[in-house]
C-alpha cells in the first residue's frame, strides 16, 4: 500500500510509529522553579551527538517535562528496563501538575551529582543533562506543530555497577525496553556485533 499522511491511511490505526520504531525511552525526571517534581517517559528520545554528548526528548505539547526543563535548564535521563516497566507506565498517567510520579509510582529519587533534579534510584543508568536549547519544529507549510523539542547536554553519568560486564554496560542484563508502535513494548533479549568495513578499491 501507499499513502499520503495528509490524506488518511484507512487502517485500523496510524502504522507511523509501528515503522519507526523500536524507539529508545527518555524517562525523563525534572524539577520546576518552584522545588516541584516530574516523572514522565518520552518515546521520542535520543542520543545525537559524542562529542559533547548530546540528547534530546520531544513534547507533544508544552508538558511538564518540557516546561519544568525550560524553567531550570536541567533535566535527567533515566533507563527504563523491563523490571520498572509498570512504573515507567505508571509515571505516565495525566496528574495534575506538581503531582510528583516518583511517589504514584513507588518510586525512590536519588539526588544527581552536578544537576539539581533528581534521578530514579532504581534505574540502572542516567543521564544528568543541563538544557542546551529548546525549538517549536515546523512542518512544510510552515506552521509549528505544537511539539517542544528540549536538547540537552550530559553532564553526568551514573551507572549501577551490576550492569557492567568485562568493562561493558550489559544491555541485554538491564532489560532496556523500547517504545513500539500501538500498545507495544520491546525487550532487549540479545544483541549481535558488526563492524564498518573499509573501503576497498
Amino acid at each position: 500500500m501507499f499513502y499520503q499522511p495528509e490524506d488518511g491511511h484507512g487502517l485500523p490505526h496510524d502504522p507511523f510509529k509501528a515503522i519507526v520504531a523500536p524507539r529508545p525511552i527518555g524517562w525523563i525526571s525534572s524539577r520546576n522553579a518552584a522545588g516541584e517534581l516530574n516523572l514522565a517517559p518520552y518515546s521520542f528520545f535520543n542520543a545525537i551527538s559524542t562529542h559533547p554528548h548530546l540528547v534530546l526528548f520531544s513534547s507533544e505539547g508544552a508538558k511538564d517535562s518540557a516546561t519544568f526543563a525550560g524553567e531550570t535548564g536541567e533535566f535527567v535521563a533515566n533507563l527504563a528496563t523491563r523490571a520498572l516497566a509498570e512504573k515507567m507506565n505508571a509515571s505516565a498517567v495525566d496528574a495534575p501538575r506538581g503531582t510528583s510520579e516518583f511517589g504514584y509510582a513507588g518510586l525512590t529519587s536519588a539526588p544527581s551529582r552536578i544537576v539539581s533534579v533528581p534521578r530514579v534510584a532504581e534505574a540502572p543508568a542516567a543521564l544528568e543533562c543541563k538544557v542546551t536549547e529548546i525549538i517549536q519544529p515546523k512542518g512544510l507549510a510552515g506552521r509549528p506543530g505544537g511539539v517542544h523539542v528540549v536538547f540537552g547536554e550530559v553532564v553526568g553519568v551514573h551507572i549501577d555497577d551490576a550492569f557492567l560486564t568485562d568493562g561493558l554496560f550489559d544491555i541485554v542484563k538491564a532489560g532496556t525496553i523500547a517504545r513500539l508502535g500501538y500498545m507495544d513494548y520491546a525487550q532487549v533479549l540479545e544483541t549481535f556485533a558488526m563492524r564498518r568495513p573499509r573501503w576497498q578499491d
